[in-house]
């Protein structure tokens, strides 16, 4: 899913939970608007990792070229292929940002439901459109990836 459409699902879901129980302040407000965006930093990571290169919109660029070349792909074709792994794309964070809420601070929790929310709108998207499961674990998502041909390479 596109960043912008991250953002307009996370402002949604944080006026919900913030109309819910406004207790939450603004600032938890806008930790759930950012962490719902700003989980994707690993594409970018994963760009410069693989591009040697740390031009932000370059990346963006690269992405959506990979999207749109995504979409043309038949079904089996896309089986075929391996996108990209993500270390923040996964239950594995999730766990970590539980029990950072338990043992260091509450904040925390507020990272976990936007990230949370961010993985879940991405489980959506990648079944619809790609007709895939990766992102419901990064070690899952590297051992799938083995033996697969890179998107840049086609």
């Amino acid at each position: 899913m596109l960043p912008h459409k991250h953002l307009i699902l996370g402002i949604v879901l944080a006026a919900v939970i913030f109309l819910a129980y406004p207790s939450i302040g603004i600032i938890n407000f806008l930790i759930i608007i950012f962490s719902s965006v700003l989980v994707d930093i690993d594409h970018y990571f994963y760009y410069v990792h693989k591009k040697k290169k740390i031009n932000p919109l370059k990346a963006y660029k690269w992405y959506t070229t990979h999207r749109k070349k995504c979409l043309s792909l038949s079904k089996e074709q896309k089986a075929q292929v391996h996108f990209g792994t993500y270390f923040l794309h996964g239950i594995e964070i999730l766990i970590l940002l539980f029990l950072l809420g338990f043992f260091v601070s509450d904040i925390f929790y507020f990272i976990l439901i936007g990230f949370t929310f961010h993985l879940l709108s991405d489980l959506f998207s990648e079944i619809v459109y790609f007709n895939e499961f990766n992102k419901i674990s990064v070690i899952y998502a590297y051992l799938k990836s083995r033996g697969l041909t890179f998107i840049d390479d086609l």
